[in-house]
């Protein structure tokens, strides 16, 4: 009774020291194989972690455990338990029904002759086979610090693959604020794995805030990509996601614009060219750094802002460009700020749609640029003719106009073409010039047509509520508009206010 009293308080003391344990999953119905194997294991501790036990005393309770914990590491599994092969069904079930070829089973049997050897190895995925009476207290650890290394490992190599998945995946579209938090995401996650693993990291530039990317004067260093405890925390400032000695470092690596290493964490300054840097922290290693450890650090921080340098200079093209059209819209149109305002409530309002009806936030976004290109066009009486009146001169101008549009370089201006072509089309295919109907009829076409009738209807009622716009919106849904885009945007009518509210 006091050896195991005292195994509690020993229990209790190694709690606070290693800050993760290792899940050991124990499954035999015999208790007193549970008693041994955690006394034989109780000091246990492999990079300076821990092991956590879990227990089970019949297959049945195995799966319910296993369903329930995901990052169990190793399981300790008997064969004979309710049924003769209970132990050989749980092996089946983590591979083949959870899908988890992570945990390494440790197969352990009183009864050889049950579940012989050579045909257990062969026709069950599992890592080793020992019998009850040869698993000296020795024998135990010997397997379970080789088993630990090659579950360690295997994590090690998954998440390497998952973070060059958010890599590639981020890849297609790296010039826009997202798909650059997923790819600064996906290769702290790679470098993390390649160091051996880390508890959190956190990625902080001076550009990530609650405020424009093109920001470049900020004061405050902000969490751009985080995982660990600061998963929650992107958009704060340094001094609210660090204290004490992490602060301190951070703060050391900005003035130093140099790497800091600590006893279980680094931070790393990643210098730009065209903004304050930034800096990267990662806690929890899990072993002491080397040189090639350190050179990859170097390498990353070398790197990395490259990406925020590109595409700071992305965006101050596209905000040039979205001036310049905006200038040119107000000239032709003689009256700057209605036409400034009329601009901004279409390129919002098509971006809500857009996103809606499930186009990527680039799309979304080239889409508002070709609609405000749109629009300019038609408020210039040069270019705004009617393609289903009997017009030759009309028609001949704005034939000249679209070969102009198609012919540009540039993806939202062709994009603007399409809409001229289309615009005049209708869902039932009432329309023209070419009596095209449904979905025949461009997307961007059909979220275009919704988008402008709805400022022309607020436009020309401005007194009107946005819920009856909308109702006039849905008046015309089968007829002229696609109603499954009407009934989108009705879904999203606070947002639609907002847009209004804050364009007047």
């Amino acid at each position: 009774m006091d050896d195991f009293l005292f195994a509690d308080e020993q229990d209790d003391a190694l709690d606070d020291v290693p800050k993760k344990s290792w899940k050991i999953l124990i499954v035999d119905d015999e208790k007193e194989i549970h008693t041994v194997t955690r006394l034989a294991l109780n000091d246990f501790v492999f990079q300076d972690r821990s092991l956590e036990f879990l227990g089970a005393m019949s297959g049945a309770e195995a799966k319910q455990v296993l369903a329930e914990h995901d990052d169990i590491a190793i399981v300790l599994l008997d064969v004979v338990m309710e049924t003769e092969h209970a132990g050989l069904d749980v092996a089946r079930y983590i591979r083949e029904e959870l899908n988890n070829y992570y945990t390494r089973i440790i197969l352990r049997t009183g009864q050889p002759g049950q579940a012989p050897e050579r045909h257990v190895i062969i026709n069950y995925d599992i890592n080793d086979y020992k019998s009850k009476t040869d698993l000296t207290a020795q024998k135990l650890f010997t397997v379970i610090i080789s088993t630990l290394r090659s579950y360690r490992d295997i994590v090690v190599i998954d998440e390497n693959r998952r973070g060059l998945e958010k890599i590639i995946k981020a890849s297609a579209n790296l010039f826009s604020m997202r798909s650059l938090e997923r790819f600064i995401e996906g290769i702290v996650q790679q470098l993390s794995s390649l160091l051996g693993g880390t508890e959190e990291a956190v990625y902080m530039t001076a550009v990530a805030g609650p405020k424009p990317i093109s920001d470049i004067q900020a004061e405050h260093y902000y969490v751009f990509s985080a995982c660990g405890q600061f998963n929650d925390l992107q958009g704060k400032p340094l001094e609210e996601v660090m204290q004490g000695n992490k602060l301190d470092s951070c703060k050391a690596a900005l003035n130093s614009k140099d790497i800091v290493y600590g006893e279980d964490h680094v931070v790393a300054y990643c210098a730009s060219k065209s903004q304050r840097g930034a800096i990267l922290y990662m806690s929890g290693l899990q072993r002491t750094l080397n040189d090639l450890d350190k050179h990859l650090i170097d390498l990353f921080a070398m790197n990395v802002q490259i990406a925020f340098d590109n595409i700071l200079r992305s965006q101050e093209i596209e905000q040039s460009q979205q001036l310049l059209i905006e200038h040119l819209a107000n000239l032709l149109a003689n009256n700057g700020h209605g036409v400034h305002a009329r601009t901004r409530r279409l390129k919002a309002m098509t971006t809500l749609l857009a996103k809606q009806a499930g186009m990527e936030e680039a799309a979304a976004q080239e889409l508002a640029q070709a609609v405000s290109i749109f629009d300019m066009r038609h408020s210039s009486e040069l270019t705004d003719f009617d393609p289903c009146a009997d017009n030759t001169t009309a028609l001949g101008v704005g034939q000249f106009a679209n070969q102009a549009l198609e012919t540009s370089q540039y993806g939202f201006i062709r994009l603007a073409a399409q809409l001229a072509n289309e615009f005049r089309e209708a869902w039932d295919g009432s329309g023209c010039p070419n009596k095209k109907q449904g979905e025949s009829i461009a997307l961007a076409t059909r979220i275009t047509q919704i988008v402008i009738t709805l400022e022309n209807t607020v436009s020309a009622e401005p007194d009107m509520s946005m819920p009856e716009a909308l109702q006039r919106l849905e008046a015309l849904a089968g007829k002229q508009l696609d109603p499954e885009l009407v009934t989108l945007l009705i879904s999203q009518q606070d947002a639609a206010s907002q847009i209004r509210a804050e364009h007047q």
